[in-house]
């Protein structure tokens, strides 16, 4: 009997577009939590000093929530397994300076994703190809009794 190998969903994702932060600043805490464990990840953003932990720790806990709802996982067997983070838009002010002259203030976004990974599912199974038990293309034919699609009993006569 054949089989192939299919791929199982272990991985969801959160996604933070327009975060008003830093690049550099958010990278600073995301490598600190890339490859841990949910709640260890937890209590580092809870201790860190660091103002761009609080809408990271919403994106943590947004992906598990969305773990345990799409895949039914345990928040327990979740893992960090890719946080990245890539810039934004740059919003640009003028200020107005001595002589009328302008000066740029820039206030720069980032995108922040979030992927978390559940380590007690199994990633790949196999899968029967050709199943005489439970074939993908069944024919089903159906067996009217002088009764048609209008409702009507014909009788031959």
């Amino acid at each position: 009997m054949l089989q192939q190998l299919k791929k199982n969903k272990t991985e969801v994702y959160a996604l933070g577009r327009h975060i008003s932060l830093s690049t550099d600043k958010a990278r600073r805490v995301i490598d600190q939590i890339r490859g841990r464990s949910y709640e260890e990840t937890l209590m580092i953003l809870e201790l860190m000093p660091y103002t761009a932990c609080y809408p990271i720790f919403k994106l943590v806990y947004s992906a598990a929530a969305n773990a345990s709802y799409n895949l039914g996982s345990d928040k327990a067997n979740l893992v960090i397994s890719k946080a990245e983070v890539n810039e934004g838009t740059t919003a640009k002010k003028l200020k107005p300076r001595a002589r009328g002259r302008s000066y740029v203030i820039k206030r720069s976004t980032c995108h922040i994703t979030i992927v978390v990974k559940d380590v007690s599912l199994d990633e790949y199974e196999y899968e029967d190809l050709y199943s005489f038990e439970n074939p993908k293309s069944k024919k089903t034919t159906m067996v009217y009794d002088n009764v048609y699609s209008s409702g009507l009993v014909w009788d031959k006569k």
